[in-house]
């Protein structure tokens, strides 16, 4: 049977109707079988943690990111995959930075989340976590199928950091502009393998960031007395 560690750390998928007020509370995930019953039917074991209070996805920060990298680092060795249930809004940025802080993963880290709480009717969380469950604990004759870092919404799997949301309203939020999918998800999953990364060296966690690094967007008429201002140069 395979195991897998289900992270918790906030965002819209963790979110229930509060029945007397109609506000939403966090979702109880030590309860996760009893209100998504589908998991059942997986012959996996599903452990789940969760951060002591969920955080909104806007207030992420490196601290938030370290500690993803921690609780996977950890449990590297008594897991065979990992999905992280993480708010939309800055998904793609807590992707892409576990990605690099992650080297060699030789196990899956899914990233997924929804657009509507779970507790709602319409919900894409459902579909999201059960699909991002069954790509984490996926495995053949080589070992897992997915071996890295990556994002699975609605049907697509994309590589954590080549990913960005681009869609605040429909379902399909996320996208790869310049890279393929990893897998498209239909009535089956079909896999990239040719575009799927495998680790070239041992496992290696890396937590230290620097924080003196920002990017200058370029842009037609953009001057030289702007670029300089922004640099805090002298002009």
């Amino acid at each position: 049977m395979s195991s897998l560690l289900l992270i918790y750390t906030g965002g819209t998928i963790g979110m229930m109707e509060e029945p007397t007020t109609g506000s939403l509370i966090p979702f109880d995930f030590k309860q996760l079988q009893d209100n998504v019953p589908e998991l059942k039917r997986f012959n996996c074991h599903i452990d789940v943690v969760s951060f002591d209070e969920p955080i909104d996805s806007s207030d992420v920060n490196l601290m938030h990111w370290q500690k993803i990298a921690d609780m996977i680092t950890v449990n590297y060795d008594h897991y065979d995959g990992f999905v992280v249930l993480h708010g939309t809004d800055t998904m793609a940025y807590s992707a892409s930075a576990i990605s690099f802080m992650l080297e060699n993963l030789s196990k899956p880290v899914i990233f997924t989340g929804s657009q509507l709480p779970i507790g709602k009717l319409r919900t894409d969380g459902k579909e999201n976590l059960i699909t991002s469950i069954e790509i984490a604990v996926a495995s053949d004759d080589n070992g897992p199928i997915v071996q890295e870092v990556c994002i699975y919404f609605e049907s697509q799997l994309f590589r954590g950091n080549r990913t960005h949301k681009y869609n605040t309203e429909n379902f399909d939020a996320f996208e790869s502009a310049n890279f393929p999918a990893l897998a498209e998800v239909g009535i089956h999953i079909f896999y990239n393998h040719d575009q799927l990364l495998r680790p070239n060296g041992p496992f290696t966690i890396r937590k230290n960031f620097d924080t003196n690094v920002t990017y200058l967007k370029m842009f037609p008429g953009i001057t030289l007395q702007w670029s300089m201002a922004f640099c805090r140069y002298p002009v």
